[in-house]
């Protein structure tokens, strides 16, 4: 072989394996560059009837199927999950049940990532509305809009003077502990459509008029869940035009939200498997993840 030749392949196969090294080199890199993430928040976090349950926290209802898995087994983030079904603003700073630690004692100095729902039990909101609205709606045979006229504006005063401010602080807790984070706060997906749909009284008992109440009262509350994550300096998750034709009043399959009466989940009136798998895409989605 010419000594030209010769060289020219030795410079060649000196390349090729530069290269191989490089690419070697590249994989223990980005496994140590892995996210550590914290998961916060109420049932919508958790999952809480969806299977299979965390036997880890059995008290919180936490599902190993909820969104923060699926974000996790989609980034390959280390996972430090404390969602718990019943969770309220001040459950951030305090113990929710006995033996179960203040939410943000999961969250530290080296946290990259926290992603939480929240606010929907301050005032009892969602559970007093639906279960206020529900019992008036079978009185009242689907007619008329028998909780609005009778709560008003009850619920959405409690809003604004008892649940922006303790989001506010709940989130300013979570930013002192880990400053640099990036924290994704998700809202709550669509529980009613926006008109009434006379098909579904029987699995969503509301009066008529009492749908779109609802569905107000719901949208209020995520305006003032994007604020206070706006406000604190948190990324907001809005599901406003993804999960619209998602709701309860849909069949099994479509609806990310199972109904008050026949649905499949023992809890009602929360996310299926479904809705969990499509608040994780869109939150990988408006973060730039996985």
């Amino acid at each position: 072989m010419p000594m030209s030749t010769l060289r020219r392949v030795l410079t060649a196969a000196s390349a090729a394996l530069g290269t191989l090294a490089l690419g070697l080199g590249a994989a223990p890199a980005q496994a140590a560059t892995s996210l550590d993430y914290a998961a916060l928040g109420d049932s919508y976090s958790a999952a809480s009837g969806v299977l299979p349950i965390d036997l880890g926290s059995p008290l919180c209802l936490r599902s190993t199927a909820n969104y923060p898995h699926v974000i996790a087994d989609r980034t390959g983030a280390r996972l430090t999950d404390v969602t718990c079904g019943a969770a309220q603003t001040k459950h951030f700073t305090e113990s929710q049940y006995p033996g179960v630690a203040p939410q943000t004692d999961a969250v530290t100095a080296d946290t990259d990532l926290v992603t939480l729902t929240i606010g929907g039990n301050d005032n009892g909101t969602f559970i007093n509305a639906v279960t206020a609205c529900g019992a008036a709606g079978i009185l009242s045979g689907g007619q008329g809009s028998p909780c609005k006229d009778k709560y008003g504006t009850t619920f959405d005063d409690q809003i604004d003077a008892g649940t922006y401010p303790a989001l506010k602080a709940a989130l300013g807790a979570v930013r002192a502990k880990a400053p640099h984070a990036r924290v994704a706060v998700l809202g709550y997906p669509w529980i009613t459509p926006a008109k009434a749909d006379p098909s579904c009284f029987v699995k969503l008992p509301l009066a008529a008029g009492d749908v779109p109440y609802l569905h107000s009262l719901q949208a209020h509350l995520n305006a003032v869940v994007r604020r206070a994550a706006e406000e604190t300096g948190a990324v907001y998750v809005d599901f406003a035009e993804a999960s619209a034709g998602h709701d309860a009043c849909r069949p099994a399959g479509t609806r990310w939200i199972e109904p008050l009466l026949f649905g499949r989940s023992v809890v009602p009136v929360h996310p299926n498997a479904l809705g969990e798998r499509r608040m994780a895409e869109r939150t990988l989605s408006v973060l730039g993840l996985g």
